[in-house]
């Protein structure tokens, strides 16, 4: 079982990452294929390409395929853009289940799909405040989860390790060290154990299902990081398309994250939690009926400690 770690030479914080990782440790030539060039170090290939890093679709199984290697997770190194023009770090899951078929998701994934999430957020998301607090990045930096959103398409669980929020951010060699030391760290490239695995990264084995709220969902990475729960799928409000009757594609795209969250974390207790302020009456109403239909367990804050 092989770990992919994926950066682009288009982007400054993806490919400023990857270079640090590189002069981290004894990296040796991998296999190329389709233009894409890979380094390899243990049981983790440092995959490198020259599209978006939302451009290339299905790469776990094109890796299978090209080596014969099973494809454990995927981590992908981008920038982060947001209005503000803060400087942070984020991580988040990747998917586009609010969209429904014939829509054109404008940052890669398909119509309807959430991928598995990565397992190991949470403990990282605890390991980059860490680290960015060593190299004196707080509070200049904000670190911070980000909702579900964008591709590419994936199959194996998968998360995304960003660096925001402008060209100056993404080309700072001290945020690409933390980045670049996360992953070191994060994966036990060293000499040191991997973190963030799931049979030993929750010991209550409860798991948050994030519905509602803004793009950063902060009431649910206040649960998160208070009582380092595990997370699966954050779905923001704009991500859950309600029309008045109950129309839309809400209830697919909670089915949805809830099926890719379940899969990623075997023997999990899945609990939803809702950024109730987030919805009005009616649509708080709908959420709760449609998650008792299909047995999805609400929790309040208290319940996940």
């Amino acid at each position: 079982m092989v770990i992919l770690v994926v950066a682009t030479t288009t982007d400054p914080a993806s490919y400023g990452p990857a270079t640090a990782l590189l002069a981290m440790g004894n990296w040796k030539p991998g296999v190329s294929f389709q233009g894409i060039r890979s380094k390899v170090n243990g049981d983790v290939r440092l995959l490198e390409h020259d599209k978006g890093i939302v451009e290339e679709d299905d790469l776990d199984n094109r890796w299978e395929e090209a080596t014969g290697e099973v494809v454990d997770e995927i981590i992908f190194l981008s920038k982060h853009t947001a209005v503000t023009n803060r400087p942070a770090l984020t991580i988040h899951p990747i998917g586009v289940p609010h969209l429904k078929e014939g829509d054109v998701p404008p940052q890669g994934g398909k119509p309807g799909w959430a991928a598995i999430p990565s397992p190991r957020m949470t403990p990282w998301l605890i390991l980059l405040k860490k680290l960015a607090q060593s190299h004196n990045l707080v509070p200049e930096f904000e670190i911070t989860l980000e909702a579900t959103h964008h591709g590419p398409i994936t199959n194996k669980p998968t998360m995304f390790v960003e660096i925001g929020s402008t060209i100056e951010c993404w080309n700072r060699k001290d945020a690409a060290q933390v980045i670049a030391q996360l992953v070191w760290e994060g994966l036990g490239i060293g000499s040191g154990e991997a973190i963030g695995n799931w049979n030993s990264a929750c010991g209550n084995k409860k798991v948050l299902l994030g519905i509602g709220g803004g793009h950063y969902v902060p009431r649910h990475m206040d649960i998160i990081l208070k009582g380092g729960v595990c997370f699966g799928h954050l779905l923001s409000g704009y991500s859950l398309r309600m029309e008045d009757g109950g129309g839309g594609t809400w209830k697919h795209a909670i089915k949805a994250s809830y099926d890719a969250t379940l899969e990623a974390f075997h023997g999990g207790e899945i609990i939803a939690h809702l950024d109730q302020k987030s919805f009005k009456g009616w649509q708080k109403k709908a959420i709760i009926e449609y998650l008792n239909e299909q047995n999805i367990k609400i929790g309040k804050p208290s319940d996940f400690y």
